[in-house]
């Protein structure tokens, strides 16, 4: 079933860690490391924040802005690491409030990685996620209804919107590769709680 873990081994994502090892001098193995471990927790942070109305709307409205969408995924090599950074710190801050250094701290301690490496990584990432997200709400015009929906799909646990997503995530030559089980590593070989790792960042749920 495709996953947001699957842009790790597209053009973009391969894309996105070339910029990422430019930006942090880290390798490859240490970049994809953090990325399997972090877009899952930001997505389940939206799981969380859409149970509100309010909190449905406003990742709604964030994810009908132009700055998110098929413009990075398009121009992710040429895009400004320091824009990126700075976009993603916003991104971050309204998702993850306070959870942001204690994810940073234990993402960086589970790889032996600097919270300075791990931190920059996922302040990239966090706009590159949001225009996945975005690029895919558009194209099936998704409303703030069913966010939840499109979230499940990105997370690689319902079918719905799994067709598009590839067509979102793979290159244009269609090469269909997919990470080696990322995400048996992360949530199967590193658990905490009931929850496994993601849900103990999150506080068990």
């Amino acid at each position: 079933m495709a996953s947001i873990l699957d842009i790790l081994n597209t053009s973009v994502g391969e894309d996105f860690i070339a910029k990422a090892s430019k930006s942090t001098d880290e390798n490859k193995d240490n970049i994809s490391a953090v990325l399997g471990m972090t877009l899952p927790i930001l997505l389940g942070a939206m799981k969380e924040n859409i149970k509100s109305e309010t909190g449905a709307e406003s990742l709604n409205q964030a994810l009908n802005d132009n700055k998110h969408g098929d413009v990075l995924l398009k121009n992710i090599k040429s895009a400004d690491s320091t824009n990126m950074t700075s976009e993603g710190e916003k991104i971050l801050g309204h998702l993850l409030g306070g959870k942001q250094d204690m994810i940073t701290k234990t993402i960086g301690s589970t790889l032996n990685m600097s919270e300075s490496s791990v931190s920059n990584i996922i302040k990239m990432a966090a706009p590159l996620l949001m225009s996945v997200l975005a690029s895919q709400k558009s194209k099936e015009n998704v409303s703030s209804s069913g966010l939840g929906g499109l979230l499940d799909s990105v997370m690689g646990s319902s079918g719905a919107h799994d067709a598009s997503l590839i067509e979102t995530l793979l290159d244009k030559n269609g090469d269909g590769s997919v990470i080696d089980d990322v995400t048996g590593m992360i949530f199967g070989g590193k658990k905490k709680g009931g929850g496994g790792l993601l849900g103990g960042m999150l506080g068990g749920k």
